[in-house]
């Protein structure tokens, strides 16, 4: 897969266009690096590489809620950039509607942590797991699926083992990375966070439903059993009404292929 483009805001702010990267190679969990202009060029966190003499506007940056990333070219530090999320608009109402379902949410992040907790706090979400690494993720899902079923959701390939470990991975495929969508169990093909509650209520719907017709069925052999036995029905009256009521079960069934705005 070809690297992806540089950020616009550092490229507007140089005033003029990269170059495409050559050789490029990622870390997960810290950075990426690759060859610009013949140079080797380096963009990571400052757990992956070291600050230096930017050691003090790093934490200024990080204690204004922005991560920070290094650039390094030629192996010699070259300069810092603070970027912040911006938090999707939706996703406060996403949350209170998976608590209203029952769901607890947590946060994984790769972020720091006062970054991670300015943005749950936007959010409604009380625990928060920061400067994780894809392995960390991934411990913490484990986790959390020991105690109780688990889905996680993430779009980027730092999210990939994580996905691969819970009960249900979901990846956001508009915006997703490969890596991320082949791990996952389910990919929506939108970015709309508010596909999450809807598909946990459809799925929930969709598990009634098969509920109330395995009780159905048993309920009708039950009944027909013992009177094909002793003889109150004859056997084509049996028939009859086993086939009526696996229709009924059928139609049943198919209304868990309607989906309910709510």
């Amino acid at each position: 897969r070809p690297p992806p483009p540089p950020p616009p805001a550092p490229t507007a702010a140089a005033g003029r266009g990269t170059p495409a990267a050559q050789d490029v190679a990622e870390e997960a969990g810290h950075g990426i690096g690759g060859l610009v202009d013949g140079r080797r060029v380096a963009v990571g966190s400052p757990r992956w590489i070291d600050a230096g003499p930017l050691k003090a506007r790093v934490e200024d940056l990080e204690a204004e809620g922005q991560t920070c990333v290094l650039v390094t070219v030629d192996g010699f530090l070259a300069g810092a950039i603070g970027v912040r999320d911006e938090l999707r608009p939706e996703v406060p109402e996403v949350v209170r509607s998976l608590r209203d379902q029952g769901v607890e949410v947590s946060m994984l992040t790769g972020d720091n942590s006062r970054t991670a907790a300015a943005l749950a706090k936007l959010a409604g979400i009380g625990d928060v797991h920061a400067e994780l690494r894809p392995e960390d993720k991934a411990r913490i899902v484990a986790g959390f699926s020991e105690t109780s079923p688990t889905a996680m959701i993430g779009d980027g390939i730092n999210d990939a083992p994580a996905l691969a470990g819970a009960t249900v991975g979901i990846a956001m495929g508009a915006t997703g990375s490969d890596a991320a969508i082949e791990s996952a169990d389910v990919a929506f093909t939108g970015h709309d966070l508010g596909l999450i509650p809807q598909a946990l209520r459809h799925a929930r719907r969709g598990g009634r439903i098969i509920n109330q017709n395995i009780v159905l069925s048993l309920a009708i052999i039950t009944v027909l059993l013992p009177l094909a036995i002793t003889g109150v029905l004859g056997l084509a009256a049996v028939v009859l009404v086993h086939e009526v009521a696996e229709v009924v079960v059928i139609a049943n069934g198919l209304r868990a292929a309607r989906a309910r705005k709510q």
